[in-house]
């Protein structure tokens, strides 16, 4: 979430005059995230969430992110529920870009989780995946391992000079990864982008996920590693394998892990390390001007990138 389509208030209330969410109380730009621009609504009936679609949305995709915050609401997933207009509609145009208004999820994201809030984590993520098991909507990767190549190679002279030598270093990683990418494993759709910021606590109880833009279709167990990645690295750079367990664990206590899936596991490790290293990467160098954002550091997935690398070779 970041702020890159500047609103007024009164913008703001013109857009509420076509739904039955009350007056407009305040209007707050939310800095975290670098995709999407949010902003906190908070009216006369509540608190919901205004995004306006930038960048990395593809807008003929929108329809299969609210069918699927939808289903997950229907289906006692904490999540955003999207809500429709007095039309009964739930996109609209705002400065020449899509948006839509959710609701607002309780709670916070952490920034270090307890042995028990990652089993908590591990069993919420299994009921969302079995949420989903029988949801007829998909939607392609279009991050995955084909994608990391293109972008790797389309960025190499400007993260050559931001990081000397590292295309050669990716690149080498991800031919080998190429292939021993996993085919047979367990697919589903997945939320993608498991980071602490889109994983809620209330008073130390998980209380929802939020920012599904990047669900798709893909193997169950990827949404782990990402999870795994994001949450699971002490400030040694190292895995800390008690959380690790407990994710797994906790996943396994709702939906079972098959043994190919931990096999394939170090792999996608590495994979979603490389994924949100070079996403961060191409972001640091192409930040948009004037963007109110808050940039995330790509050292930090270079180091879980040269920490992978060493424990399976």
């Amino acid at each position: 979430m970041a702020i890159y389509t500047k609103l007024s208030f009164v913008e703001v209330v013109q857009i509420l005059k076509n739904y039955s969410l009350g007056n407009l109380n305040e209007l707050r730009g939310i800095k975290e995230g670098i995709e999407n621009t949010n902003y906190l609504l908070n009216t006369s009936s509540g608190k919901y969430i205004l995004t306006v679609y930038e960048k990395r949305v593809n807008i003929k995709e929108l329809p299969f992110f609210i069918n699927l915050m939808s289903h997950l609401s229907s289906n006692k997933i904490i999540c955003p529920t999207p809500i429709s207009n007095n039309s009964g509609t739930y996109i609209f145009k705002i400065k020449n870009k899509y948006a839509s208004i959710s609701g607002f999820v309780q709670g916070k994201g952490k920034l270090n989780h307890s042995i028990t809030a990652c089993k908590s984590i591990g069993k919420n993520i299994a009921k969302l995946h079995l949420a989903t098991k029988n949801l007829k909507i998909t939607r392609k990767n279009n991050l995955s391992i084909d994608s990391w190549i293109k972008l790797n190679n389309s960025i190499k002279n400007k993260a050559n000079l931001k990081i000397p030598g590292i295309h050669f270093f990716i690149n080498k990683i991800l031919q080998k990864l190429k292939n021993n990418w996993p085919n047979n494993i367990p697919k589903g759709i997945i939320h993608a982008d498991l980071f602490p910021d889109n994983i809620f606590f209330l008073k130390n109880k998980f209380s929802g996920f939020i920012d599904f833009y990047f669900a798709c279709n893909d193997f169950l167990v990827y949404d782990l590693a990402i999870c795994i990645n994001a949450i699971c690295f002490n400030k040694k750079n190292k895995l800390d394998n008690q959380k690790v367990s407990a994710i797994l664990q906790g996943y396994s206590s709702i939906r079972k892990l098959k043994k190919i899936e931990l096999d394939a596991l170090p792999n996608l490790l590495m994979g979603a390390a490389i994924r949100f290293f070079l996403t961060r990467l191409h972001d640091s160098i192409y930040l948009q001007r004037n963007a109110i954002v808050k940039v995330k550091d790509p050292i930090e997935y270079l180091n879980k990138i040269v920490f992978h690398n060493t424990t399976t070779r």
